[in-house]
């Protein structure tokens, strides 16, 4: 008797922070309930929560950015570690290459990564990239100079080019004109042929009214006053100094104000501790989704994920981008653009600033207008289920 073949999918998320690899869990979730086999490759926090959830993960060599002691893209240590970029990104190349040769996938899909896309192709498997930064923008300070610029658009050009070694480049967004990443994906013209605009690749609301109000009696809060949910984000020398100020900024908030700050730290702790009458402090928070759900706003990273899913929601928020870190000051300009929230500048950020911010957008209800507006747009498109479908073709 012939037994069929397995159809192996192989993953490879940018390994920086979790985004890129959680929204790759959630379809490799779907692809093992109906019989594929799922193999991962990443290094970094990615490569450890993917571990976490139970999949096979190939580590690799790492190729990421540099952050400053201050919480901050660091431009200078960042271009010091371009001899290394290159480097590891040959090892990555190389290391996807005997990885896939070993387990031979169907289709190699990678998130944000090059090298598993330069592999595939070498090895003639089909691929597929899941992308919301085509291109690599600057920070604002380097934009001012022209030569920047004109670099910028140069390399924006050449990624776009090899973007499209993929057979798909599915950008999990809305569509234009209500693309959250458009400063990142919008002016490549070597890529836009190929962008598939795919909705969302972030966990649509499954929480029930039952489980919010567990939680919500849990932490004691009166859900007639507001409730404010910061959620830190990013990569681990970034937090340290939002946290800091987000603890000194909601002592500055209105009594009525409730309050939950999440550490964002896959290791810490799950169980939360009272740091103010009104407000609670979790290393890591178990019940994001809930929170997230009872919240009247929401303060935030600029990550695309995060931003995806405050909009799921349906909540108005407040962004703090990583300073320098062009993606997030992209995706939190364009979502003050669609007047769903308010962008603060990290550079100098006071304490002052973001409780001023939060009472701002809490107290205008334009903001919550505009974030039900898009939340409808929003469940029209489910982008984890066209990526299934389409990794599915190929199985």
């Amino acid at each position: 008797m012939v037994v069929p073949r397995v159809g192996v999918a192989y993953f490879a998320p940018y390994g920086v922070g979790l985004g890129h690899a959680s929204r790759l869990v959630m379809v490799a979730d779907q692809l093992r309930e109906s019989g594929a086999e799922v193999r991962f490759s990443s290094y970094g926090e990615a490569a450890s929560y993917v571990s976490l959830r139970g999949y096979k993960c190939f580590t690799v060599a790492p190729v990421e950015f540099a952050w400053s002691m201050e919480g901050g893209f660091s431009v200078k240590h960042s271009l010091a570690n371009i001899p290394l970029w290159f480097a590891n990104f040959s090892k990555q190349v190389t290391q996807e290459t005997r990885s896939m040769t070993a387990c031979n996938p169907d289709v190699v899909v990678s998130d944000s990564r090059l090298s598993p896309l330069v592999a595939a192709r070498l090895l003639k498997i089909p691929s597929i990239v899941v992308l919301n930064q085509v291109k690599l923008l600057l920070s604002p300070r380097l934009r001012e100079l022209a030569v920047s610029r004109m670099f910028e658009n140069v390399v924006g050009e050449f990624l776009g080019s090899m973007w499209t070694l993929a057979d798909h480049v599915l950008v999990p967004d809305l569509p234009p004109p209500h693309t959250i990443a458009a400063h990142n994906v919008w002016e490549v013209g070597s890529a836009a042929q190929k962008l598939e605009y795919i909705g969302f690749a972030s966990p649509k609301p499954h929480v029930s009214k039952d489980q919010v109000d567990k939680v919500a009696s849990r932490l004691g809060f009166d859900r007639s006053c507001p409730i404010v949910f910061i959620h830190v984000s990013g990569p681990e020398q970034t937090r340290p100094a939002l946290i800091k100020i987000a603890l000194d900024a909601v002592k500055k908030l209105d009594p009525k104000i409730q309050f939950v700050i999440s550490e964002g730290d896959p290791k810490g702790e799950s169980k939360p501790r009272r740091i103010a009458e009104a407000g609670w402090y979790y290393g890591w928070c178990p019940v994001r989704d809930e929170i997230f759900a009872m919240s009247d706003l929401l303060v935030l990273r600029g990550g695309h994920v995060a931003l995806s899913q405050a909009i799921h929601f349906g909540k108005p928020v407040v962004t703090v981008p990583i300073e320098n870190h062009g993606e997030q000051l992209g995706n939190s300009a364009k979502v003050a653009e669609l007047g769903m929230g308010v962008m603060l500048r990290p550079k100098s950020l006071q304490p002052e600033q973001l409780a001023d911010a939060i009472s701002q957008v809490l107290g205008s209800p334009e903001y919550k207008i505009k974030s039900v507006e898009l939340q409808r747009l929003a469940e029209n498109l489910n982008g984890i289920d066209n990526v299934v479908q389409i990794v599915r073709s190929y199985l």
